[in-house]
């Protein structure tokens, strides 16, 4: 691994030492973003239906910046920031695996910068504001049984999911509330779409929190606390700068997930990667049916950029999974399930290239892969005219990506993108809704419960406008977590909850939770032995 150093890191981004504040010799805010135009190509990593254990994106998105670093391109990339949920839940980090990830590691899943922090203290200011109003006369007038925004913590705590405060009346007025986990939050999604300081701090002031007894809406600005937000949050909004084990520049902010969050850094990183970069290698989280398509539908026409390029990322393990064989065996049912598994693979290739962006597939090559399937995967793509390139980065580094990141550059050169959103935030809701499920998940048809259906006709003509951010299951391209491969299924649609600040419309489907439990033997226990 290169020796850590952020200023020698800076430097080949064209960044000087002042441009940086400094965290030792590690990890940096960067100050300033260089004035002209976007210069960089961006790619966007995603993949087809995850295992559980996840396919690589982040570590596909670290090799090909490496590989693309080793063949003397100006390349960086530019990534989530870990939750502490994750890391001490299921995943255990997010800074990618093998001999490709960003450092210094321990430091960017626990603390990093702070930034999750200001944003976990920022929710919960809002809503002890929110409440001291109640408590100090309730000039404001407010219901408190229509308060509807929730305090935030970065931790997987399924106990707080819904909660009563104010038990002792002398605490103030007693209503109902919940926790979510800080990367499913308002603030989260604001502060990774914000254009700027004061888009951010505006947003956040839009933010409806209650309705009054009269019925109008309580926001933010009512509680003239925007300078407070501002000096939490002053530092966070800067992005932060540190490097892949091979020494390649990462630009790593914000951190939403993709099954209930929009699933990608934030537009200031972005900006800023495409600025100082001639190759920008970013990902979405989970598979195309939610990060890719919420970056496309999303981020990318609010931000107006687009990427250039769609890596895919397939596994030999994920497809026997989709294919129904969920321990790997040696004999005909490994061939029978990775044939059929090979068919959510294409969904996802198909979900790629309705956007008019080129698709790449990249194939993760684990230990456990046997040569000849590799081949028949390879053989299969490429009878259907879809590139393909196997990716050993996991195992050798920048040198196991070479020839995905050759690949990449032909296709880049090639040309032939022609981006062009699937839904627009003009169209009626409900037609953007069934549009994204037939379309992105394959759905036969989208079921509204009551909720809904009353909720709908209520939208102003604003929020009927806002971006539509479906949150969904990431295990299944249906709204049910076992149905794997390419099931038909019904969309269940089970209520809506609106992000005045975030301007997003969010239809829950399924049994998606804001507030995720630990599994029964957590990643916290091994931590240390």
């Amino acid at each position: 691994m290169n020796e850590i150093d952020v200023q020698r890191t800076a430097a080949k981004l064209g960044l000087a030492p002042e441009d940086l504040f400094c965290y030792g010799k590690e990890m940096a805010k960067v100050l300033s973003s260089p004035k002209g135009g976007r210069k960089g190509r961006l790619i966007l990593t995603t993949a087809m239906t995850p295992t559980k254990a996840g396919e690589g994106k982040t570590t596909t998105a670290i090799g090909l910046s490496d590989g693309l670093s080793l063949m003397g391109r100006k390349a960086c990339c530019a990534l989530r920031e870990p939750s502490l949920g994750p890391v001490f839940g299921v995943k255990g980090g997010g800074t990618g695996g093998g001999r490709e990830r960003i450092v210094p590691e321990e430091k960017i899943n626990l603390h990093f910068t702070g930034d999750l922090h200001a944003l976990t203290s920022t929710t919960n200011l809002i809503a002890a504001v929110l409440d001291n109003e109640l408590y100090q006369g309730n000039e404001l007038r407010i219901d408190p049984e229509t308060i509807s925004f929730p305090r935030a913590m970065d931790m997987n705590d399924r106990s707080l999911r819904q909660i009563d405060t104010c038990l002792s009346p002398k605490d103030g007025m007693r209503h109902r509330s919940s926790f979510v986990i800080t990367a499913a939050s308002e603030l989260m999604a604001i502060f990774c779409l914000a254009k700027d300081r004061k888009d951010f701090l505006d947003r956040v002031e839009s933010i409806s929190l209650a309705r009054r007894q009269d019925g109008s809406v309580v926001r933010v600005r009512d509680l003239h606390i925007r300078g407070a937000v501002e000096k939490l949050m002053q530092d966070a909004l800067l992005p932060n700068l540190v490097q892949t084990m091979e020494g390649t520049p990462a630009i790593v902010h914000g951190g939403p997930f993709a099954n209930i969050a929009h699933g990608t850094n934030s537009i200031l990183a972005t900006d800023l990667a495409l600025r100082l970069s001639d190759y920008v290698v970013t990902e979405a989280g989970f598979g195309s049916d939610l990060g890719m398509e919420k970056y496309l539908d999303i981020v990318a026409p609010l931000a107006g950029f687009s990427p250039d390029l769609i890596v895919l990322v397939g596994t030999i393990r994920a497809m026997k999974l989709h294919g129904g064989v969920l321990f790997p065996c040696l004999d005909e049912r490994n061939d029978e399930a990775l044939k059929e598994g090979f068919r959510n693979l294409l969904f996802h290739v198909r979900n790629g290239r309705q956007y008019g962006i080129p698709v790449l597939v990249s194939l993760n090559v684990f230990p456990q892969d046997r040569k000849e399937e590799i081949e028949r995967v390879e053989g299969w793509l490429k009878e259907r005219g879809i590139p393909c390139a196997v990716n050993t980065s996991y195992q050798e580094g920048g040198r196991g990506a070479l020839a995905l990141s050759e690949e990449v550059l032909r296709l880049l050169e090639a040309g032939g993108k022609d981006y062009r959103p699937l839904v627009r935030n003009e169209e009626d809701v409900q037609e953007r809704i069934e549009t994204i499920a037939r379309k992105v998940y394959g759905a036969k048809e989208v079921v509204y419960d009551e909720e809904v259906q009353k909720l709908l006709p209520s939208l102003t003509a604003e929020q009927r406008h806002y971006a539509l951010c479906l949150s969904k299951t990431p295990n299944s391209l249906s709204d049910d977590p076992h149905r794997l491969n390419v099931p038909e299924h019904v969309l269940h649609v089970r209520s809506l909850r609106i992000f005045d600040g975030a301007r997003f419309l969010v239809p829950l489907t399924g049994s998606v939770v804001t507030m995720p439990g630990l599994p029964r033997e957590p990643l916290a226990k091994r931590m240390g032995r």
